[in-house]
């Protein structure tokens, strides 16, 4: 089988391994930057960027794959399965309409809305004609949550307590983020734990891979700035430590109802990654957002644990067959820790040399934000490579992540923390004072 593969972070050389698994599988990679695990596994590459559809669509026409594999967000809201399909190439991922799942924060809080489906926090949209009823809405809520309506990074989002404390910036950040964006979101702060479910989907069959906690914030004990991730972590169970089995079934129910809303509402089936981001809180599972793709790093998690084809499971999903696919998971489980440039995210040192060293056989790593260049590689500006463990125990497979971000020499760092039993503890905990 013939695949395309874009996208060239982490998530992509995971994906691109996970591919190759398959037996015969050859796959042919467009990065925007050179990822040399990515290459290495790749019989073709193509440079260039995501917003370039014409020279993608050259590339696909080239090596006329069997379908494509979208990773990251941007393409999808570039329209690049439109692109393919022009092309008259199928793909794992949903087209410019349907990806916004992601990319409108307001279009899938209404169809929650419109649908009935739960799980939706207390919300209202403004944009600058409306954005005066916002004050009294903010003084409705005892504390609010203000998102952007449009791709962000997963740096857009400001939380009271966190980013402001009171009403007026608040307010202040609503008429920001409209300065770039035709609508903001207002929510009500949630309160408790929260958890990625990625789920494969043809539009009609949802099936939920193992829940994985992500850590957003730079630093040791969630302290600093929002980053894209600075690692994650999954357990043997296929359960988080915070949380029940209802839980997971209730996040994988309202996938399922979305999925069928998609249809409902615009006639098309989405076929790809449906990554809800949720949170266990004292009223119930609520939802934080979608993504329209896996996530970076839980793609880390989740896909070395795959013990199906990915390729038939990716071929499954575009002929809309994903029923007849007994999806399985390894009970294994996984810590994956990011090594980042000094600095990152507001400051990240840039074009420093890296060292790898010798890392042990029980350990994985996956290039993101890197490039090589003759004498070895080097920084860029975002995270580096992800340190994953994989093993039969949290606690084991901490330490093989930790051991192995050690072999990593040069201007980084990394969380220590991630995956640890003194993090997992004050989850716990926290989770308990809620409930109670």
């Amino acid at each position: 089988m013939k695949i395309l593969l874009l996208g060239n972070g982490a998530r992509e050389h995971v994906i691109a391994e996970t591919l190759k698994k398959s037996k015969g599988t050859r796959l042919y990679s467009y990065l925007k930057a050179k990822n040399p695990g990515i290459i290495s596994l790749s019989e073709d590459v193509e440079i260039g960027p995501y917003t370039d559809l014409d020279k993608l669509k050259a590339f696909a026409r080239k090596v006329k794959p069997d379908f494509g594999f979208i990773g990251p967000d941007d393409p999808l809201s570039y329209g690049v399965v439109d692109a393919l399909n022009e092309a008259g190439i199928e793909a794992v991922g949903p087209n410019k309409g349907l990806a916004r799942l992601e990319t409108s924060k307001s279009f899938t809080r209404k169809l929650l809305r419109k649908y009935n489906i739960e799980g939706n926090p207390k919300f209202e949209i403004f944009d600058k004609n409306n954005i005066d009823d916002a004050s009294g809405f903010i003084d409705g809520l005892e504390q609010c949550v203000v998102k952007p309506d449009g791709l962000t990074g997963g740096k857009g989002v400001k939380v009271q307590g966190d980013h402001f404390t009171a009403k007026k910036e608040a307010l202040e950040y609503c008429n920001e983020v409209l300065q770039a964006h035709p609508f903001v979101i207002v929510e009500e702060k949630l309160e408790g734990e929260e958890f990625s479910l990625q789920c494969l989907t043809d539009g009609k069959t949802v099936i939920a891979t193992p829940p994985v906690q992500d850590h957003k914030r730079a630093f040791i004990d969630d302290k600093g700035s929002n980053t894209g991730g600075m690692g994650s972590y999954s357990c043997e169970d296929h359960l988080l430590p915070f949380m029940a089995k209802k839980d997971a079934e209730d996040g994988l129910e309202i996938t399922k109802k979305v999925a069928d809303a998609i249809h409902k509402e615009t006639g098309e089936y989405y076929r790809g990654i449906m990554y809800g981001g949720f949170i266990v809180t004292k009223h119930g599972l609520k939802l934080l957002e979608y993504n329209a793709r896996f996530g970076d790093p839980e793609a880390m998690n989740v896909l070395p644990l795959l013990e199906n084809d990915f390729a038939e499971v990716c071929d499954s999903i575009i002929k809309q067959q994903l029923h007849k696919v007994k999806i399985k998971f390894q009970k294994m489980a996984t810590v994956c820790k990011y090594v980042v440039p000094e600095g990152y995210p507001d400051n990240p040192v840039k074009n420093e040399k890296i060292e790898i060293g010798k890392i042990s056989q029980d350990a994985r790593l996956y290039y993101g934000s890197v490039d090589k260049r003759n004498d070895g590689l080097y920084l860029t500006a975002s995270r580096a490579i992800g340190c994953v463990g994989i093993a039969d125990s949290l606690d084991k497979a901490e330490r093989i992540a930790e051991e192995a971000t050690k072999s990593i020499k040069g201007k980084v760092f990394h969380r220590e923390d991630i995956g640890t039993k003194r993090l997992i503890e004050r989850k716990i905990m926290h989770m308990k004072q809620i409930l109670e």
